[in-house]
């Protein structure tokens, strides 16, 4: 151990000037935000499931819309069948 009592003042420093570089960055302001309970992500999370909320239901009517259509045209295909397979004309 006294081998290593030259080296512990020099490697104390240099872990601590490392954690005050770590913490002052972007990695520190996160986990203050996250102590201090200021939750932007959360908040961003949540208006961005209510757009795609939105857009599901855009999405849904237009498809409804769409399937609407589609039993039309499939009406108007069978009944021109229909008419088409009448004797007599």
């Amino acid at each position: 151990m006294e081998y290593m009592a030259p080296f512990l003042v020099p490697m104390t420093l240099f872990v601590s000037v490392a954690a005050i570089v770590i913490f002052r960055g972007p990695l520190g302001k996160a986990i203050g935000e996250r102590i201090a309970g200021h939750h932007q992500v959360e908040s961003d999370v949540a208006a961005e499931t209510e757009a795609l909320q939105a857009d599901v239901e855009e999405l849904r009517h237009r498809l409804g819309e769409v399937e609407e259509r589609l039993d039309f045209t499939e009406r108007l295909l069978s009944q021109q069948k229909d008419s088409n397979l009448l004797p007599g004309e």
